[in-house]
């Protein structure tokens, strides 16, 4: 047995504690700029949000397929290829790859004559942050971090338990 599929589970999770500490930052950042009306390039701050992706995919049919334990597909119609995916290697773990991109959505316009950068209508473009759907996702990643923890810990007991047999 190669020692990499041993520690395969400590590699995923911190595969996923990577990815929620990336998604952290970003919703920081956001909750930082939520007032922020002028960047360097002269515009509103754009929201910032973490897409993550698996790094290769490949198709779960054909995992189903060259699996050793011999699973059997009863119809081909039941994986649409297109449909279902499976992030694997020959050693079962590919990974995600979490990528920082700008929301596109519409900025807000708060009227506020009395504002520097309010426009000749006296409206503000703030940035198209909302507070609320920051603090959401900032616990949804706090919880997904918990998880990933939990799993790392569960696999480390697992490991030390299976090295004392």
């Amino acid at each position: 047995m190669k020692l990499e599929k041993l520690f395969a589970s400590f590699n995923i999770s911190a595969m996923g504690l990577s990815a929620q500490r990336k998604r952290m930052t970003a919703i920081a950042e956001n909750i930082a700029n939520v007032e922020t009306t002028r960047t360097e390039k002269g515009t509103p701050y754009k929201r910032k949000v973490v897409v993550m992706k698996a790094s290769a995919e490949k198709n779960f049919a054909n995992v189903l397929k060259r699996e050793t334990i011999g699973l059997k597909i009863t119809n081909e119609k039941h994986f649409d290829s297109n449909s279902v995916e499976f992030v694997a290697n020959e050693d079962g773990i590919r990974g995600v790859r979490a990528e920082v991109t700008e929301d596109n959505s519409p900025e807000r316009l708060v009227y506020n004559p009395e504002h520097p950068d309010a426009d000749e209508n006296g409206y503000v473009h703030m940035p198209n942050v909302n507070i609320v759907v920051e603090m959401v996702d900032m616990i949804s990643a706090t919880r997904s971090y918990e998880a990933n923890v939990t799993a790392f810990n569960a696999s480390k007991n697992m490991a030390k338990d299976a090295l004392e047999i």
